[in-house]
Parts: structure tokens; C-alpha cells; sequence
């Protein structure tokens, strides 16, 4: 099997981006989207993440993309500028390898070099496997809000994780 590259992403990835992300979007409560997002709309949301000087990354193999990673501002207000939300999402036949975790961990590293403080991973309720991997990378759980989305008529619960970057 050849390597992983882990790299940034372009809006050239955005097609490939929805390809892993719209089936979470149709079959699961992990993401709140109830809509396809279109490859325009990933782009946009590419740049709208450049703009904020924060890392988007992709993982691939042989030029194929695997899962990607990204920050966002936590909150608009300027006090929380040094604290973002992080999501990672991977191509479902790629789950347990450890591409989640090279891929969390490399964003990690962009978020530390950029010298953000906290970062806040949101995970629906239920969802072992991510919870397993905040957890496994240092995150403790911080909040649980009860019944905040509704999707596939019925409601799922949210909780949050931290990982605090720097002193």
C-alpha cells in the first residue's frame, strides 16, 4: 500500500471533499446538514477558511482523497480569536486504519503553529468512534446539550471536547 500524503487543501479538492462528506449528510446524524453540499459551495468554504488564516488539510493516496480536516473560528467576536472548532472526516472504507488520527494530529500541529489556544471538537450523540479519537488525541469532554438537533425525526444530543494547545 502506498504512503498518505497529507497536504493543503485547494478548492480543486472540493468535488472530492463532498464525495467523502455528502454520505455522512444522507445517512447520519453526524453532520446537522440535511442537504447535498455542492462541490461550488465547498469551494467557497475552502477560501472562506483560507481567509481566516486557518489550516483546511486532505489526505491522499495515489492522488485519491482519503478524508480531510479543518479549523474554524469558534466565535465571531474578537476575545475568541485564539480558539477554534475543528472537524475531520474520513472516507468510510478508510476508518480504523489510522488516517484519522495522522490527519487530527496534523491539523494539531497547524493550529499549534498558528498559536490558537483551544480547540473545540462538537460531536453528535452517538458516535464512539469520534469520541474515541478526541479522547485519544487529549480532549476531555467539556459539555453535553441535550436534544439541540433534530434529524431523521428524532432528536440527537451534542457533546463538546477541548484540547487546550498552549499555556
Amino acid at each position: 500500500m502506498s504512503a498518505i500524503t497529507i497536504r493543503p487543501a485547494t478548492v480543486e479538492d472540493a468535488a472530492a471533499i463532498c464525495a467523502v462528506y455528502n454520505p455522512y449528510i444522507a445517512t447520519t446524524t453526524i453532520s446537522f446538514e440535511e442537504e447535498p453540499v455542492s462541490a461550488a459551495d465547498m469551494a467557497q468554504r475552502i477560501v472562506d477558511v483560507a481567509a481566516s488564516s486557518l489550516p483546511w488539510l486532505v489526505a491522499c493516496r495515489e492522488g485519491r482523497l482519503l478524508g480531510y480536516a479543518y479549523a474554524t473560528k469558534w466565535r465571531a467576536r474578537p476575545a475568541y480569536r485564539t480558539s477554534v472548532e475543528s472537524s475531520v472526516y474520513l472516507d468510510r472504507q478508510e476508518a480504523s486504519r489510522g488516517l484519522g488520527t495522522a490527519l487530527y494530529q496534523a491539523l494539531l500541529d497547524e493550529l499549534r503553529a498558528r498559536e490558537v489556544h483551544m480547540v473545540i471538537g462538537g460531536i453528535a450523540q452517538p458516535n464512539e468512534r469520534s469520541v474515541a479519537l478526541h479522547e485519544k488525541l487529549g480532549f476531555r469532554k467539556v459539555a453535553h446539550f441535550s436534544e439541540v438537533g433534530r434529524k431523521f425525526g428524532r432528536w440527537v444530543d451534542v457533546g463538546y471536547w477541548e484540547l487546550r494547545l498552549q499555556d
